[in-house]
C-alpha cells in the first residue's frame, strides 16, 4: 500500500488542525494504520494507532486526549484530529500501516516493536506560542 499524508501546516498553540492520510492499493481495510511524528533532531516517536475497523485506538501518552485517530474505509484514509495543539507538537508527522490483527500488533507494540511496513512522506505541523 502506498501512502499520501496532508493536512499539515502552521497554527497557534491551542488551536486544532486535521491530518489526512490516503492510501493506494488493495486491502486497506485489512491494515493496522497509525501515525508517527518527528520534531528536528529527536528521534521518530509513535503517536497512535488505529484497527482496520476503527473500533480499536491506542495513542501515546503525550497526546491522549487531545488527538483523535479515525478511519473512513469506503476513502482509504485515515485521519489524525489534533486538538488544545502545543510548541511540542511541532515535527513531522507520518502515516504508517501494518497488515496484521489488531491483537497481534498490540502485543508487539507492548514489547517495544515497530511492525509498520508502509510509510507515506512527512507533512509538517508547526505550533507557534
Amino acid at each position: 500500500v502506498q501512502l499520501q499524508a496532508s493536512g499539515g501546516g502552521l497554527v497557534q498553540a491551542g488551536g486544532s488542525l486535521r491530518l489526512s492520510c490516503t492510501a493506494s492499493g488493495r486491502y486497506f481495510s485489512s491494515y493496522v494504520m497509525g501515525w508517527f511524528r518527528q520534531a528536528p533532531g529527536k528521534d521518530r516517536e509513535f503517536v497512535g494507532a488505529i484497527s482496520w475497523s476503527g473500533g480499536d485506538t491506542y495513542y501515546a501518552d503525550s497526546v491522549k486526549g487531545r488527538f483523535t485517530i479515525s478511519r473512513d474505509n469506503a476513502k482509504n484514509t485515515v485521519y489524525l484530529q489534533m486538538n488544545s495543539l502545543k510548541p511540542e507538537d511541532t515535527a513531522a508527522y507520518y502515516c504508517a500501516a501494518d497488515r496484521q490483527p489488531w491483537d497481534s500488533w498490540r502485543s508487539l507494540n507492548m514489547q517495544g516493536l515497530n511492525t509498520f511496513s508502509s510509510w507515506g512522506q512527512g507533512t509538517l505541523v508547526t505550533v507557534s506560542s
